[in-house]
């Protein structure tokens, strides 16, 4: 049987593989343990561990370019290899092994360790695993296969921080407890992913056609998107900068979380609707429009002096993030060839997450030094810079 004609009798849902669905239910448990502890993290450093806003900046953007740097290279050795679920496994083990280690920090270097090791199985799996959702759709339904693991992902990011709530009310504000709590459904995410889900699209390469580290094997279009996406990343800093804004402006912690699950609930209910337009009215169109809505969410968050318009804001920003998360990557796969398909992911997956290394430290550095506005009105130019390149260089 043809790996075509397999995938049509593997569909679960019109457009979606069993692979698939599996990986957005290893995902919606993974982000119910990641986002159980993510927007406890910054009020655990600076509440708790006494750290100041500029070592959470540079936490997270070493974590964060540390995940960036791996998905190049898990991407180009799982093309190499021909096989995605190695690294996909792998990835989500380390995820899970880094919740008891952040349950144990009695300082902020110990949170950086395990913020390293938890990134690190992030780059390990991002690639391979988007690769793999790739692989397993065609064109006309890319977007909206994309669209549900974004969905489903983000599921988890409303769902984890519903559950942080309860416990934060039950264990008295016991952020430890918390932490080791989230191992549970990490663990879950990776039993899941070693019973159910198969290698199947096999990619056979004869050593001219071998993936390489360089971009000169990629045409012209996904070169220009690339610079575009650097452009838009130098401004597009750590979300743990809009959760500090948030408490800035008088938000309690209790509050602080249910604005980031408003923002994730919305984020997960236009995922596959933003896919599917993709699929219809092209990908160009609908990331374009997300980069002007974040420039708009946050000149909104630099100039807002009454926190009541703060819940709009984060609602409006999950309309930013739904229409370009999994449209960008379903945009990457369109432009390259299968067999260079983890490759061009990891270099597009490496290029957004080192210039968030940038961008957070430089939003740490504006808040610290500068003015509490200073990185959003900074991320709003950055945006609707490269939101007009887009319109110039890409028609």
């Amino acid at each position: 049987m043809s790996q075509e004609a397999e995938k049509q009798k593997d569909f679960i849902l019109k457009g979606i593989t069993k692979n698939v669905f599996i990986l957005g239910m290893v995902s919606l448990f993974t982000d119910i343990s990641s986002e159980m502890i993510y927007p406890l993290i910054p009020i655990f450093l600076t509440a708790v561990l006494g750290a100041p806003m500029a070592i959470v900046g540079v936490i997270e953007g070493i974590a964060e370019s540390t995940a960036s740097i791996l998905k190049v290279f898990s991407g180009w050795f799982s093309d190499k290899l021909g096989k995605r679920r190695p690294f996909i496994v792998s990835g989500y083990s380390c995820s899970a092994v880094a919740k008891p280690l952040l349950a144990a920090a009695f300082s902020w270097p110990v949170v950086l360790v395990a913020r390293f090791i938890d990134r690190f199985g992030k780059g390990v799996r991002t690639s391979a695993r988007d690769a793999m959702i790739a692989d397993e759709t065609n064109t006309q339904n890319r977007g909206k296969a994309f669209g549900f693991h974004r969905a489903m992902d983000t599921s988890g990011a409303v769902l984890g921080p519903l559950l942080a709530l309860v416990l934060l009310t039950l264990l008295e504000e016991n952020y430890r407890l918390i932490f080791l709590i989230a191992l549970i459904p990490a663990v879950t995410a990776v039993v899941l992913l070693l019973l159910f889900v198969k290698e199947r699209v096999k990619i056979a390469l004869s050593p001219a056609e071998a993936p390489k580290f360089n971009l000169g094997q990629f045409d012209r279009r996904f070169k220009l998107f690339l610079l575009i996406i650097l452009i838009f990343g130098l401004g597009n800093s750590s979300d743990v900068f809009l959760i500090m804004r948030a408490k800035n402006l008088g938000f309690s912690t209790m509050l602080v979380v249910v604005a980031y699950v408003l923002y994730n609930s919305v984020y997960a209910l236009l995922s596959t609707p933003a896919g599917i337009l993709s699929d219809r009215i092209g990908r160009r169109r609908v990331i374009m429009t997300g980069f002007f809505i974040f420039a708009a969410v946050y000149f909104g968050f630099a100039f807002v002096r009454t926190n009541i318009y703060v819940w709009g804001l984060f609602a409006i920003y999950g309309f930013y993030v739904a229409m370009t998360e999994g449209v960008s990557r379903a945009f990457v796969s369109d432009l390259v060839p299968t067999e260079k398909r983890g490759t061009a992911l990891g270099i597009f997956h490496t290029t957004t997450g080192l210039v968030t290394f940038a961008a957070s430290f430089i939003a740490g550095l504006l808040w610290t030094y500068v003015s509490v506005p200073a990185p959003f009105i900074y991320g709003g130019i950055m945006a609707a810079l490269a939101a007009i390149l887009f319109l110039r260089l890409l028609p």
